[in-house]
């Protein structure tokens, strides 16, 4: 989800996967394989894209936390039941949060 919003950006900037790469300081692999979802981009990288792209840095956490979730579940017979679980998990955290 991530890598292909990342490429959509990329090529609506007019920019190479290599200039993408000079800016976050890696190599040219790196980019194609996060475009081609052989590889997650690292959490540090976030904050450089979204201000690279002009894009807000929490929609880009959204994916990369999406990509990660579905990353583990991959394959994984009851993943959308512990999907479901996790959520409510969630929601009960931020509920009591709230008190």
């Amino acid at each position: 989800m991530l890598g292909e919003k990342l490429r959509r950006f990329r090529e609506a900037n007019g920019l190479l996967q290599r200039q993408v790469a000079a800016k976050l300081d890696v190599d040219t692999a790196y980019i194609s394989k996060i475009e081609s979802d052989e590889k997650l981009v690292s959490r540090v990288h976030l904050k450089s894209l979204a201000k690279l792209f002009n894009t807000s840095e929490s929609e880009l956490a959204t994916l990369w936390l999406a990509d990660k979730l579905c990353d583990v579940a991959r394959n994984e017979p009851v993943a959308q039941k512990a999907m479901q679980v996790a959520l409510q998990e969630i929601n009960r955290i931020e509920i009591s949060k709230r008190k």
